[in-house]
């Protein structure tokens, strides 16, 4: 596209027209200083903010875990339900049965959903396989949902994302390094890597024997860790430079801290406290401390069925302590950069035209109001999609 314009975009609280060129931002002007013939839309004064970058999901699945929430409901605790072959292995089993052209269908369609709420990039992970074959399937599907979304999506191979309860222990942990992770990094080489570092889940030293394999591969490192438990797998990631340590429900103020110092981001989910147990990292101590914060989703079948930012932004007004506009900012720029994407996120002349028209004149409304779509409207790549 050459010569599209925003008209009467409210930018940084700013009236402004804003001009993309082939998918990019060319310009941002004074309102009304461009001619009509260039205008894609009227913004009407609303709003204009980057697109949401959706830092942490697990949007590929089969299944559904309905009968379990039910349960949860009841007094069983999510740890419980783990251990009682619930869980994650529920969509396992789900996961394992659907084909790979099923897989990809369900992703684009929950993926379709998410850009309607404003999410332009969306990281997916693997990791409702847990054996080679599931995994690669897992991560072709999300591969061709990618090549058929408006917008961008990013793979992650969370390949240590629980235990398979019918292999021992051992056995499947040295499966996993032995022969999926070479599986992935043949096929999807440099690919981020991330397990679930926790009680009935994948240990520490566990983690550590994987991520230390998949470093020496070439693979960037994040890590699930303190959703439940602090298990000491923040000194790790600190000291061997993960990208990011993602939950941090059960991180103490001396952990936020320790993770502030380093270059891993801290990504922050609290749509999975308000589903579980209203447990909340700290995030107005983990800014204040110099950290880097992200926000995502954590949309999956089980402790966060949310694919709304929008959602996640008021949460974390609520819940972590943050201000409106750092929460945005923990939405796009931040969580652009975790994802090595310095293309997007910002509002400036260069950066990608993912682009979100709120329904609102005044930006802090995201944060303000709750329960349903604040998004007017979206560009992905300069292209409007509703």
């Amino acid at each position: 596209m050459t010569g599209t314009r925003i008209v009467n975009a409210l930018v940084n609280g700013e009236l402004a027209d804003i001009v993309v060129a082939d998918g990019v931002i060319a310009g941002i002007s004074d309102a009304g200083s461009g001619s009509a013939a260039e205008a894609a839309f009227d913004a009407g004064g609303r709003a204009v903010l980057p697109g949401f970058v959706d830092c942490h999901t697990h949007a590929c699945f089969a299944g559904t875990r309905l009968d379990e929430w039910e349960r949860k409901l009841a007094g069983v605790s999510y740890l419980d339900l783990l251990e009682q072959g619930g869980g994650i292995m529920a969509t396992v089993r789900a996961t394992r049965e659907a084909s790979e052209t099923e897989l990809t269908e369900l992703l684009l369609a929950r993926l379709t959903r998410m850009l309607a709420h404003g999410s332009t990039t969306v990281e997916v992970k693997s990791g409702y396989g847990l054996d080679t074959e599931s995994e690669l399937k897992m991560l072709r599907a999300i591969a061709r949902a990618g090549e058929s979304f408006a917008g961008t999506v990013v793979p992650t191979a969370c390949i240590g994302h629980a235990i398979d309860p019918e292999v021992e222990h051992g056995r499947f942990v040295r499966r996993t390094i032995d022969e999926t992770l070479p599986a992935v990094t043949a096929e999807f080489p440099g690919i981020a890597l991330d397990a679930y570092c926790e009680k009935g889940a994948w240990s520490l030293d566990d983690c550590l024997a994987l991520f230390a394999a998949g470093q020496a591969a070439g693979h960037p490192i994040r890590v699930h860790a303190d959703q439940f438990n602090a298990l000491g797998m923040i000194e790790a990631a600190v000291e061997l430079g993960f990208a990011s340590v993602d939950h941090l429900e059960a991180t103490g103020i001396e952990g936020l801290d320790r993770l502030a110092t380093s270059t891993a981001f801290g990504v922050m989910l609290p749509a999975s406290g308000f589903h579980l147990d209203e447990r909340y990292g700290d995030g107005r101590a983990f800014l204040d401390a110099g950290g880097r914060l992200a926000l995502g989703t954590n949309y999956n079948p089980g402790s966060a069925p949310c694919w709304s930012m929008p959602f996640v932004v008021a949460l974390a007004v609520r819940k972590l302590g943050l201000t409106p506009a750092e929460a945005v900012h923990a939405s796009t720029a931040a969580g652009a950069e975790l994802l090595g994407l310095s293309d997007r996120g910002k509002i400036e002349p260069g950066m990608r035209a993912d682009l979100v028209v709120l329904d609102a004149t005044d930006a802090r409304e995201l944060a303000f109001e709750f329960g349903g779509n604040p998004v007017a409207r979206v560009m992905a790549g300069g292209q409007g999609t509703r």
